[in-house]
């Protein structure tokens, strides 16, 4: 389970960065992690933040169960992934007069994050009659709805819900940039109409396919590409393709590659 965890940062650190516009590819991020050298010319602020969202994420992962849900992490977590980048607003929440926007939301005045967070982390803390999945995708609306920092809070806001995860003993989850309209989208459904469902799909989904990764490792099957299972199964690619995307079927990406195990039984409608 370590190796796997271990192994999946890079993605995760890729998808995460990517979703805030980082040009990295994954095969950049993956040498920059492993300090090779990158074959173009990249940012400095591109490779300080590939490095320092690992940093943050092996963190999280090394301190789950000692981890409180609190400001004080917000903060910490925010310093290590922005100091060394920006340091007059690391590990700091938004101050009088520093307002931000995100597409046509304009999040609460600066004023107004301190109780927003201690109303959000309250609810959370209480919150034991919703299932713990959906209370974390709750939470992530909300987070990402006061923005409470300046820079970083989408990467600090995914990284807040693998914490949680991990603390409530389930694994992380990626959340990827080639699925990032489905995610945008649940943040304008909250907003406007105080939906939670999609956001709730979202990570449903992810977790599931986490799950599903790790248990077809740990039972020791053959791993096969789903391209070459659907060959096995003379079964058409796209049947399969929307099956793993549902995840009606224990399939898994790396890399961006959707696999299986050899040994699954296909049973279509089912």
């Amino acid at each position: 389970m370590a190796m796997i965890d271990e192994t999946e940062i890079p993605e995760g650190v890729y998808n995460s960065n990517a979703i805030e516009n980082s040009t990295l590819t994954l095969k950049e991020t993956e040498k920059i992690l492993l300090a090779m050298e990158v074959s173009r010319d990249v940012s400095l602020r591109e490779v300080f933040e590939a490095k320092n969202l690992a940093r943050v994420t092996e963190y999280i992962r090394n301190k789950s169960q000692e981890l409180t849900i609190d400001k004080e992490t917000m903060l910490l977590l925010h310093q290590m992934l922005i100091g060394g980048i920006n340091d007059e607003i690391a590990g700091r929440f938004r101050r009088h007069g520093e307002y931000v926007r995100v597409g046509t939301h304009i999040a609460p005045a600066p004023e107004h994050i301190i109780d927003l967070l201690d109303s959000l982390i309250q609810t959370y803390a209480h919150d034991s009659g919703t299932f713990i999945p959906d209370t974390i995708a709750r939470f992530h609306l909300e987070f990402e709805n006061i923005h409470p920092f300046i820079d970083g809070n989408g990467r600090i806001g995914r990284v807040l819900m693998n914490a949680q995860l991990l603390k409530n003993g389930f694994p992380v989850v990626i959340i990827r940039d080639k699925e990032k309209k489905e995610y945008y989208r649940s943040f304008d459904e909250y907003r406007f109409k105080k939906n939670t469902k999609t956001m709730e799909k979202v990570v449903a989904l992810a977790l599931m396919e986490s799950l599903h990764k790790r248990i077809t490792y740990l039972k020791g099957d053959k791993i096969i590409t789903l391209a070459d299972y659907a060959k096995d199964q003379k079964t058409s690619s796209p049947a399969l393709l929307n099956a793993a995307r549902r995840q009606n079927i224990p399939a898994f990406r790396e890399k961006g590659v959707w696999k299986i195990g050899e040994g699954h039984v296909y049973r279509p409608g089912k």
